[in-house]
């Protein structure tokens, strides 16, 4: 006698709520879109905002300044105060220009060598009370430059050195932190394989450093450019404390001093807003000249 076998019937699922196909949870309408766009373009315009300011006060006269008719499309006076920049004090306003060049310009350069060049050693060679020295340096890096003016200025005196060109350019060539920084961008472009092959090869250390190292150092000596340049551009207390004759005045203490007189001179309003104009244009010009070498040197100094 033959028995049926039970029909299976298919389980039941023991929990009804059984999860469907996952669905990405809903983002908050803060993070949306739309929202981080609007915060971007907030932001934009916030940061762009004084520069925009900027550029419509140096087309206006002292009455639309003071009446605060600066955004008006009307009343532009740009050549007439670029003519009154050029020949208030006979000029004195290019000379305080091409102080600022010279400060920034060539201190920088000489800074970022000079940062490079420590970096690369600390990065590089061994020797007795390295990291003792480092230590010191990053020490450096904490104290703010405003508590080092009044010593500088001791030093000056007893060099001579006060209300001279040397006393605002010298203290511009050295950067705590920019040997830090130097030191971090070789321990990550300067592969020991390859300085090892230099030597091998038969170059000596300054060889090495200057055909290898440098090159391949470029991005950390470019940083190292901008950040010194924009310090020296902007370094108002220094020039204040170190200087007395207004030729040597950097662009920064010149429209400061311009800027005090325009209470019994209010000409001088003009003076000051076109002359803070021009004197944004080199920080510019210098980031957009130079960012094309932060990656450009990446490899600069690789062998095959």
């Amino acid at each position: 006698m033959t028995t049926l076998a039970p029909e299976r019937r298919p389980r039941r699922a023991q929990h009804r709520g059984a999860p469907g196909p996952r669905t990405s949870p809903r983002r908050p309408w803060t993070l949306s879109r739309a929202a981080v766009n609007g915060a971007l373009v907030l932001a934009t315009t916030y940061t762009l905002l004084p520069l925009g300011w900027l550029l419509t006060a140096t087309a206006k006269n002292t009455g639309d300044l003071l009446a605060g008719n600066t955004l008006t499309p009307t009343n532009w006076h740009l050549g007439d105060n670029l003519h009154q920049l050029a020949t208030t004090g006979d000029g004195i306003y290019f000379r305080w220009y091409l102080n600022s060049l010279l400060y920034a310009g060539i201190g920088a350069l000489l800074c970022a060598l000079v940062c490079v060049s420590a970096g690369y050693a600390f990065h590089v060679h061994t020797f007795p009370g390295k990291e003792k020295l480092f230590a010191l340096v990053l020490l450096g890096v904490l104290v703010p430059t405003t508590a080092l003016a009044l010593p500088m200025y001791l030093l000056a005196s007893r060099l001579h050195l006060v209300n001279t060109f040397w006393a605002v350019f010298l203290p511009s060539l050295v950067n705590p932190f920019g040997v830090y920084l130097a030191r971090v961008f070789s321990a990550g472009y300067l592969p020991g394989e390859i300085l090892e092959a230099a030597r091998i090869d038969g170059a000596g250390e300054l060889r090495t450093f200057r055909s290898i190292g440098l090159p391949m150092l470029t991005p950390g000596f470019v940083t190292i450019f901008l950040f010194q340049f924009t310090a020296i551009w902007n370094n108002f207390f220094l020039p204040l404390v170190m200087l007395s004759d207004n030729h040597l005045f950097p662009v920064s203490l010149g429209l400061y001093s311009w800027n005090a007189q325009t209470h019994a001179f209010p000409e001088y309003y003009p003076l000051v807003v076109s002359g803070s104009l021009l004197a944004v244009l080199p920080l510019i010009a210098a980031f957009i000249t130079l960012q094309r070498h932060w990656k450009a040197g990446l490899t600069a100094g690789s062998v095959k």
